[in-house]
């Protein structure tokens, strides 16, 4: 099964979800976005008369319909069987009050001319290891897969017909299920609910419940068994009820834009609102951190994975952030997240588990550093919330005393002590983006230092150091822009390029335009180097490459790089060009509003990683910009 675009996301605090464009539950993660990912595979259908079994989420005789209820992140999906004339609505919510439940409502209506005898069929096969293995236990309304560490429980308020532990791939076809065993040691089982005869245009209700608890902490099969029968006692309409009621409420909270009622617009709002709701659901919000994305590649067979949060994001997400009104989702990342997860030497490593600790990496980017650095007086600029630099000025003082030893190095010709990764973490070297970070950072830390002055009037000792760090930051960033002048920009084919080494177009080369300000955007040479990112990175669609020869999952556009055109545009003033990149990225959304990290030109659809939250970022940012023309 393909399991790499969630096109749909639900989550709250703790539980997140992943679902396929037809319904199929592809990923649970909990308690974070980040970890832990329980599922491997995950089949719902129904046995209809003498049926074999119809799989929900996919058969040649199922006509599809999916969309989350109005300003929420509650997901329905209408499945229509064309041969048995029975129609299920599918309603995937996880309920705002309870963080550890998900709910799987189903509403079948006979619109046959005949009566139809209908079971519900559910396999669930979970991730397991050797060191945390999966067993699994029958009980009367459900089934029960557990690890030394959690329990993930699937109920109804039914009791269950017939269930099967081991061999569940050799009969799920036929369902027949038959085992004289209740518990096993298997990873894959699955059990079977009758919802018996259903008359010609009647219509039925059933829940599917998915509970998991952490047995870490205190575990007792009494305490289990009860929390089972509570779930089961829930009013499941009433807990999606509530929930939709929270989402609309934080919607209209966080929406600052008005929207006419054309088609045009209300396809950019769709985006908009979409990006409102993702958020949430990419944040862990008792650290503060973020995630790029819900994961799609847990095997790493095309990536690195994505469910990471890097300090780099910053730049751009947190803006967006505080453009949605999510000020304290800003504050929380840099004051919480960040100072928890910098080094001793005051750098950032290249990614974290949104919890705070290390994820893996393989390799270095310096502007991990330089972005939070920039990141916390954008924030500022923003709120003008002295007592937010205050708290933050050490870890700040920290990654610069870093930064200025990095820099030395590189202005001298130097190996520094660590090579950098570039933008993208495709090339070492050093790097015209990384460069243009520090430059930024430099310029925001003296002005950070302006306002910090006041703040030690009795502490003459600590001035002078800070007026005399100023003029040191002064002097290298003029050294550093001088450096990226001499040695960046090709004389020969008039452009700047993204490193020393391979001399290429990149369109991260914008960065020093935006956000970071080395250049003015109307400068000659930038201006001749947009000349060239247009005759070498534009595709006939309209959509941008990241750079030359980007063969990462494919030669295709990136949202990404897209927006950063169009946020380029608008800084000269070239509303129409701004609008061409903006169009493309509005029509390429998914039917939901999710944005991808890259776009298929012969399809203009989603291509790879749906709901990327540096996508969303940018389109805000330029969203923003359009808005107050």
């Amino acid at each position: 099964m393909d399991k790499y675009f969630n096109d749909a996301i639900i989550g709250n605090n703790k539980i997140r979800a992943g679902l396929s464009k037809k319904g199929q539950l592809l990923r649970i993660f909990y308690p974070n976005i980040d970890f832990k990912q329980f599922i491997e595979e995950f089949i719902v259908g129904v046995k209809v008369n003498d049926s074999n079994l119809i799989h929900l989420e996919n058969d040649i005789n199922n006509v599809y319909d999916q969309y989350y209820s109005e300003g929420t992140n509650v997901l329905n999906t209408e499945i229509e069987n064309t041969y048995f004339k029975l129609n299920i609505l599918q309603t995937d919510c996880a309920p705002i009050e309870e963080d550890n439940l998900l709910i799987r409502k189903y509403i079948l209506i006979n619109k046959n001319t005949i009566p139809l005898n209908v079971k519900l069929i559910v396999k669930s096969k979970l991730l397991t290891d050797e060191n945390n293995d999966v067993a699994s236990r029958v009980i009367d309304k459900g089934l029960i897969q557990y690890t030394h560490d959690y329990n993930f429980t699937i109920l109804s308020n039914r009791n269950i017909m017939s269930h099967k532990l081991h061999g569940i791939d050799e009969v799920i076809e036929n369902a027949a299920f038959e085992d004289k065993d209740y518990i096993g040691m298997t990873n894959n089982s699955g059990i079977i609910y009758d919802l018996k005869t259903i008359k010609p245009n009647e219509k039925i209700e059933v829940p599917l419940y998915i509970y998991i608890n952490d047995n870490r902490d205190k575990y007792k099969l009494s305490d289990l068994d009860k929390h089972i029968d509570n779930v089961i006692k829930k009013d499941y309409d009433q807990e999606i009820a509530k929930t939709k009621k929270f989402w609309r409420k934080y919607l209209k909270n966080h929406s600052n834009i008005d929207f006419s009622d054309n088609t045009y617009d209300q396809r950019v709002k769709k985006i908009y609102d979409r990006t409102i709701l993702l958020y949430p659901l990419l944040e862990n919000s008792e650290t503060g951190g973020i995630a790029a994305a819900m994961e799609v590649d847990e095997q790493r067979t095309k990536c690195g994975r994505y469910a990471y949060s890097w300090p780099r994001d910053a730049v751009f997400i947190t803006s967006a952030l505080d453009l949605l009104k999510m000020n304290k989702e800003t504050e929380k990342f840099y004051k919480s997240f960040c100072k928890n997860t910098q080094s001793k030497n005051g750098m950032w490593e290249q990614r974290f588990y949104t919890d705070g600790r290390l994820a893996t990496s393989w390799g270095y980017q310096i502007d991990e550093t330089s972005s939070v650095i920039y990141g916390v007086y954008s924030h500022y600029l923003n709120t003008k919330d002295l007592k937010f630099l205050k708290d933050n000025f050490r870890m700040l003082e920290k990654a610069t005393k870093y930064l200025e030893k990095y820099i030395d190095k590189v202005l001298k010709y130097e190996k520094p002590e660590k090579v950098s990764y570039d933008l993208w973490e495709m090339h070492e070297g050093v790097s015209l983006y990384s460069l243009s970070s520090i430059f930024a950072s430099f310029e925001a830390m003296v002005k950070i230092n302006e306002l910090m002055l006041p703040e030690f009037i009795n502490n003459r000792l600590k001035q002078n150091e800070i007026k005399e760090q100023e003029q040191i930051l002064q002097d290298k960033s003029r050294q550093i822009k001088e450096f990226i002048i001499k040695n960046f920009y090709d004389e020969d084919n008039k452009n700047f390029v993204r490193n020393l080494e391979d001399r290429n177009i990149d369109i991260s080369i914008l960065g020093s335009v935006i956000p970071f300000n080395v250049f003015s955007p109307r400068e000659k040479k930038i201006q001749n180097t947009v000349e060239r990112i247009n005759m070498t990175l534009r595709t006939y669609t309209g959509g941008y490459l990241r750079f030359e020869s980007d063969h990462y999952t494919g030669d295709r556009p990136w949202v990404i790089a897209t927006l950063w055109m169009a946020l380029y545009y608008l800084e000269i003033g070239k509303i129409k060009n701004a609008r061409e990149c903006f169009d493309f990225v509005v029509r390429t959304q998914n039917q939901h509003g999710f944005l991808a990290e890259q776009v298929d030109n012969q399809t203009m659809e989603p291509a790879w990683v749906i709901g990327l939250g540096w996508s969303h970022a940018m389109f805000i940012l330029v969203l923003n910009k359009l808005k107050n023309l």
